[in-house]
């Protein structure tokens, strides 16, 4: 990939773009949106309920002028809304109108949905400025576009889309909040060790910060952020199907769930002890943190050649299926990579860098930190890039003619748009029904129980986590971590990633990994963030970004990225947040979108977020909803 190419994809990712006549109106009006939700709470399901709406309020635009294409909102039933329109001879150019209507419709959806955003000021100050570029009206409010004024077709589209996702199950008239949801237990106090108030260790666990700021930097009122959506599974879906859905009810109230992959590992067997699948999963997740230091000698080959082309098809959910799939105590999964660059016929050029840059590395850029446009809104910067990278031709499904660059970006938001919007149905209905608890909950409470290894030490107990050499055990008397008088003898340490207090200076310090006592364990993640604000089960990450890769590969017809691989670099210690590094340049790299995908799922691993079992399910379940949507939306055109 040629440098300007490179410094591009940087550049896109993290969202330093501005306006370009190179680039069609409907991807002038998405940057904008995705500059929006940066300025924005970190609230992955209502951005990506932004995304679709705004994505197909562009599209009907474009459609109405097109022979070819079927409106989705106009003339069309949705969920038992019909928003009716008279077809209509406008005056101008075709261009033109299909520009302003398009740029109407765009222009008071963003108005209406981020007017309450926190930073809506800059927002605001974005979205008036290309408006008024385009030499647009923003007192033109009429909706009468019979008049034949397109300006008056986008203020209609976007009035009626208001109007008709008032009552979609999302509350936004009420702000999104929960409306019936409490969760099981208390909150957990982040400034002390251990854990207290967890009354139920299957169910999610609130937390309590002394100063919480979202993973956009929005600092939030309040110490215990509430659940972000654990009644979402009620929005209305783009595509899915009513037989994928199941009303389950908990405590009196309905959950709708789509693609029930049924209930994560719980706490206790049918014996009353600790249950295997349980313990092996959240464990892993702090043997990971093992893997976060770049100076421990482990090097790794993160090229296509060796990292990607993972097939889990018809994998089961328990440990012998997970064990096909993730690297236990190395880490990683298990695919073989790619022997060749398809496009190149040419092997992948080799990138060995020290597995503790490459973990970290990946954990920051797919959590989407600061000024992050979240899970949904990343995938869209990703067809960004794709869409106008020098070797892609824009052909839908890879055959025929080569479209033109806003005919490819309208039908693309579109399909993209309902794709990220039922995923996120899907995988937040889950999230609330099935309240799962986090990693930072289960490992401290599962280590404050004790051990249930061995039957000898004084810290035995049948509901203790399990002993692993190197990685988990009981401290003795006369280890360093005992204290001065013992205190912590018959404790469960860990050997992994040692956390915020080894870090005084986030430019000079790293925290690097040794024995710390499992009751001070936390994830790699910002102090202020630690882990979000909803349950585990299942990740949304993985459930996102599965959906997107499929989407994007049946999109272009090829599974492949443009020219065989997709890279971004992360510059030797400027791009790590809040420690030091990486020790130099890293090139994270994908030859297909299921790799990029992967890679995703794995970093909220290494980041401390998910369990195994929290991310497979997604992933499956993200490969339907990928496929489903694309092929519901292309019937459009």
């Amino acid at each position: 990939m040629k440098k300007e190419l490179l410094i591009y994809l940087v550049l896109i990712f993290l969202g330093n773009f501005s306006f370009s006549q190179k680039y069609s109106i409907a991807r002038q009006w998405n940057e904008v949106l995705l500059q929006s939700i940066r300025n924005d709470l970190a609230r992955p399901t209502v951005h990506a309920r932004n995304l679709f709406h705004i994505s197909a309020a562009m599209y009907d635009a474009w459609a109405v002028f097109d022979t070819d294409a079927k409106p989705y909102f106009l003339n069309q039933s949705n969920h038992d809304y019909f928003i009716p329109y008279t077809k209509t001879d406008f005056n101008g150019s075709l261009d033109q109108n299909r520009k302003k209507a398009i740029s109407y419709a765009a222009y008071r959806l963003l108005i209406h949905r981020y007017e309450i955003s926190p930073g809506f000021r800059k927002s605001k100050k974005v979205i008036d400025s290309l408006f008024e570029k385009l030499g647009y009206d923003k007192e033109f409010k009429s909706i009468d576009y019979k008049k034949g004024n397109a300006a008056a077709l986008g203020n209609y589209i976007a009035k009626h889309v208001i109007n008709h996702t008032w009552n979609d199950g999302a509350n936004e008239k009420y702000f999104y909040t929960n409306l019936f949801y409490q969760p099981k237990n208390d909150p957990l106090i982040l400034k002390n060790p251990g854990i207290k108030g967890l009354n139920d260790p299957n169910r999610w666990q609130p937390l309590a910060f002394e100063k919480f700021i979202d993973q956009s930097g929005n600092e939030l009122a309040g110490s215990v952020p509430e659940f972000l959506g654990p009644e979402w599974g009620s929005v209305k879906p783009f595509s899915i199907n009513q037989k994928n859905l199941k009303i389950k009810t908990r405590e009196g109230y309905d959950y709708p769930i789509y693609f029930d992959p049924g209930p994560p590992p719980q706490f206790l067997n049918s014996e009353n002890n600790i249950n295997n699948q349980y313990v092996w999963n959240h464990c892993l997740v702090s043997i990971w943190g093992s893997h976060m230091d770049p100076n421990d000698g482990v090097l790794w080959d993160i090229s296509p050649s060796k990292i990607g082309d993972l097939n889990f098809e018809n994998i089961n959910f328990d440990i012998e299926g997970l064990k096909k799939v993730y690297k236990h105590i190395e880490g990683g999964d298990t695919s073989k990579g790619h022997e060749l660059n398809p496009h190149t016929n040419k092997p992948y050029e080799k990138q060995v860098v020290p597995r503790g840059d490459y973990t970290r590395v990946i954990a920051e850029f797919w959590a989407d930190g600061p000024d992050s446009e979240t899970p949904p809104g990343h995938w869209f910067t990703i067809l960004n890039y794709v869409s106008y990278h020098n070797k892609f031709q824009r052909k839908f499904e890879g055959q025929g003619e080569i479209v033109d660059p806003l005919e490819w970006d309208i039908k693309a938001y579109f399909l993209l748009g309902g794709t990220m919007h039922d995923a996120a149905i899907a995988a937040w209905g889950l999230k609330g029904y099935y309240d799962y608890i986090r990693p930072i909950s289960a490992l401290r409470y599962m280590a404050q129980n004790g051990q249930s290894s061995n039957t000898d030490l004084p810290n035995y107990t049948p509901i203790g986590i399990k002993l692993i050499k190197g990685y988990i055990e009981s401290i003795k008397k006369g280890d360093t971590l005992a204290g001065k008088n013992e205190e912590n003898k018959g404790k469960i340490k860990v050997y992994s990633w040692q956390g915020h207090q080894n870090i005084k200076d986030p430019k000079n310090d790293y925290a690097g990994v040794g024995w710390i006592l499992a009751e001070n364990w936390f994830p790699y993640q910002r102090p202020t963030f630690v882990t979000p604000n909803f349950s585990g089960y299942v990740s949304g990450h993985s459930t996102y970004s599965r959906a997107a890769a499929e989407l994007m590969t049946l999109l272009t017809g090829d599974e492949f990225f443009p020219g065989g691989m997709g890279e971004f670099i992360a510059k030797k210690n400027e791009f790590l947040v809040f420690e030091k590094g990486p020790t130099q340049d890293i090139k994270i790299q994908w030859a297909t979108y299921r790799d990029a995908s992967n890679q995703c799922s794995l970093s909220r691993i290494w980041g401390g977020i998910h369990p195994p079992v929290d991310d497979l399910p997604g992933r499956v379940i993200g490969e339907k909803i990928g496929i489903n949507a694309y092929s519901f939306g292309k019937k459009y055109f």
